[in-house]
């Protein structure tokens, strides 16, 4: 996502998130390789298995695919439908790419909601993920990877908006 049109306190939260996001995403799949390598060897060769490794790579399959997902809506290559769009005149395509854009924040926005009353829901049962980790903590990614695609389609919706309006150029 471009910064340049932002205000600059907004730009530099951007870069701090995405700075944080990719060294969330390049640790997270380092530690779900080497846990994954260090677990194959050890059923292997030593004929045990590490306590909870299983548990904990399915757990960091989620955590990598929301990351993933939330970079994949920052550079703009997540899913989505431009059949439409595709065709459409250089002029009327940033409205209706707002109009996309804002639908995808709304969506993602009522999916973090749910996924924090799902959290709720989970830390007033209790239940335990393995271990001593509680499915509300494993589960903290959900609401916060809906969130930062929100946001990331908010900076969007903003920018297509500007960009209907005439008041930045369009990009190809």
């Amino acid at each position: 996502m471009h910064t340049q049109h932002l205000y600059p306190a907004l730009a530099r939260l951007v870069r701090i998130v995405t700075w944080t996001e990719n060294a969330l995403l390049v640790g997270m799949l380092a530690l779900m390789v080497g846990l994954a390598a260090a677990q194959i060897f050890f059923r292997n060769f030593l004929d045990m298995s590490i306590f909870g490794a299983d548990q904990m790579l399915r757990l960091l399959v989620l955590w990598v695919a929301f990351l993933g997902a939330v970079s994949a809506s920052r550079e703009g290559k997540h899913i989505h439908v431009d059949a439409i769009a595709r065709w459409l005149p250089d002029r009327i395509k940033p409205g209706v790419v707002a109009v996309t854009d804002l639908f995808t924040l709304v969506v993602c926005l009522l999916l973090s909601w749910q996924a924090i009353r799902f959290m709720q829901s989970a830390r007033e049962s209790g239940e335990m993920a393995f271990g001593t980790l509680p499915v509300w903590v494993s589960a903290f990614i959900l609401p916060l990877g809906f969130s930062l695609i929100a946001l990331r389609y908010g900076l969007r919706f903003w920018h297509h908006l500007q960009q209907a309006r005439g008041r930045e150029a369009l990009t190809k």
